[in-house]
C-alpha cells in the first residue's frame, strides 16, 4: 500500500532521542530517520545507533556494539557496563531533553530508559513490540507505564495493546516493503549457480551455535530421508558466518551416510527465494519465507527442561509467524518429540509434490503480504510526528 509523500511539518529544530541495540534496530532506525527528516529538515538525532543510522546523520553517544550481547552468561559478565551506559543515556536526556525518546526493540535495555524519560515528562515511543502477547503477558503493565506509544510490526500485536488500553499504531513490517510481491525463483537460482530444473530444499537450522547444534543433524537426517524417496532433490544450507559454516560441515561429516549439500555463506533470503520448500527453525526466517511465498515446514527442539518451562509460559496456539498472522495452521509446526527425520521429511515432500496446496499457500501468503506492506518507515514517522506535534501544542 503506497503512502503519500511526507510534507515538511516544521522548520523548527526538533530533537529525536533514539536507542537501537542491535543490527536489525539499526536498519529500522536508519529508515525512520530518513522519513522523520522529510517532516523535520532541521531535526537532530542522538542516542545509540549503528553504522546505518550514523550514515543518516545520527550522533551515537556510545558504540552500538557495546549493547549487542547475546546469552545469559555474556549479559552477566557485562551487566555493570550496561547499567553504566543506561545511566549515562538517561542523564544525557535529562540534561538536554529531546522532544521524544524512541527505543527500537532491545526491550530489556530500552524500556527502562523510556520509563525514566516518561516519568520526567519526555514523551516515549517503543518501536517493535516484545513478544508480550505470547508469554510473560504481565509485562504489559510495565510497558503501559513506560510508553506513550507502541509501534508494532504485526497487526495481532496491535490488537493485544488495544485490549489493554495502551496507545498503539500498527505500522507494517519493513521486510514486506522490501521483498517483492512476486518471488523471482529462477533469477535467484541463476545468481547462486544452482540447477534450475531440479527441486530444491532450503534448510535453515538457525543462526546461533546452540540452534545449529540442536537442529542441524535433525534437518540433515530429514534431508537424507527425503533423498531416499526423491534422489533428484537439491539440498542447500545458508550459513550466517564462517563459524556456522564450519559447524554445519562438521555435522555433515559426522553422518554415517554423506550427503551432497551446497553450503552458501550468508544470502539466506536468496537461498529461500531459489527454493521449492524451506525447512527451518521458528523465528523471523518464517516471515521471510512467507513473504517469498515459499511452502515451509517448521521444526524445533529445546532441551527438555527449557521445553517444560516454555510450554507452560507460552499463551499462543502457534509458534510460527505465518500461522499467527493467518490465525490458522497454514504451516506445519513439528516441535520437540514430534520433530523427527521421518515426520519432517514427509511434511517437506507433501509440500514439494502437492501443487494444489502450493497454490493455496501462495494465495494466502500474498494476502498477508499485502496486509504487512504498509511503508513502515513512513507510517512510523507519521505516528511519531503526531505525538511530537500533540505535545508541542
Amino acid at each position: 500500500m503506497e503512502q503519500p509523500q511526507a510534507a515538511v511539518i516544521s522548520e523548527r529544530s526538533v530533537t529525536f532521542g533514539i536507542i537501537a541495540g542491535e543490527a536489525s534496530g539499526d536498519i529500522l532506525g536508519a529508515g525512520l530517520i530518513q522519513s522523520l527528516r522529510k517532516r523535520y529538515p532541521k531535526a537532530r538525532f542522538v542516542g545509540i545507533g549503528g553504522d546505518e543510522m550514523i550514515a543518516e546523520g545520527f550522533h551515537s553517544l556510545v558504540p552500538m556494539e557495546r549493547l549487542s550481547v547475546m546469552g545469559l552468561v555474556e549479559v552477566l559478565g557485562r551487566i555493570r557496563e550496561l547499567f553504566s551506559i543506561r545511566a549515562r543515556l538517561v542523564n544525557y536526556f535529562f540534561a538536554t531533553p529531546p522532544d521524544v525518546v524512541i527505543g527500537i526493540d532491545s526491550p530489556d535495555f530500552t524500556l527502562a530508559i523510556e520509563r525514566r524519560c516518561r516519568e520526567a515528562g519526555i514523551p516515549s515511543v517503543h518501536y517493535v513490540s516484545p513478544s508480550v502477547w505470547a508469554w510473560r503477558q504481565k509485562r504489559i503493565f510495565k510497558i503501559a507505564k513506560s510508553v506513550d506509544l507502541m509501534l508494532t510490526l504485526l497487526p495481532f500485536e496491535a490488537r493485544f495493546y488495544e485490549e489493554h488500553q495502551v496507545p498503539v499504531a500498527f505500522v507494517g513490517h519493513p521486510l514486506a516493503d522490501r521483498i517483492p510481491l512476486a518471488p523471482e525463483t529462477g533469477k535467484a537460482r541463476k545468481e547462486l549457480g544452482l540447477d534450475d530444473s531440479a527441486p530444491l530444499l532450503a534448510m535453515l537450522p538457525g543462526s546461533r551455535a546452540g540452534e545449529v547444534e540442536r537442529l542441524g543433524t535433525l534437518f540433515l537426517e530429514a534431508a537424507r530421508w527425503i533423498q531416499a524417496k526423491r534422489p533428484d532433490v537439491q539440498l542447500v544450507i545458508p550459513c550466517v558466518n564462517r563459524e556456522r559454516e564450519q559447524q554445519v560441515r562438521e555435522l555433515i561429516e559426522a553422518l554415517d551416510v554423506k550427503l551432497q549439500v551446497t553450503i552458501v555463506r550468508g544470502r539466506s533470503r536468496e537461498v529461500m527465494a531459489a527454493s521449492d520448500v524451506v525447512l527451518l527453525a521458528s523465528g523471523t526466517a518464517t516471515l521471510e519465507a512467507m513473504l517469498l511465498k515459499k511452502p515451509m515446514v517448521v521444526g524445533y527442539r529445546l532441551s527438555n527442561v527449557s521445553w517444560a518451562l516454555l510450554s507452560r509460559l507460552v499463551k499462543v496456539p502457534h509458534v510460527s509467524l505465518p500461522n499467527l498472522l493467518a490465525r490458522q495452521p497454514l504451516v506445519p509446526e513439528l516441535l520437540q518429540d514430534d520433530a523427527t527425520p521421518e515426520s519432517l521429511g514427509a511434511a517437506v515432500l507433501e509440500r514439494m509434490e502437492n501443487q494444489q496446496e502450493r497454490d493455496r499457500l501462495v494465495q494466502a501468503f500474498t494476502e498477508i503480504h499485502h496486509i504487512l506492506k504498509q511503508d513502515a518507515d513512513e507510517k512510523a514517522a507519521r505516528a511519531i510526528s503526531a505525538l511530537v506535534e500533540e505535545r508541542a501544542h
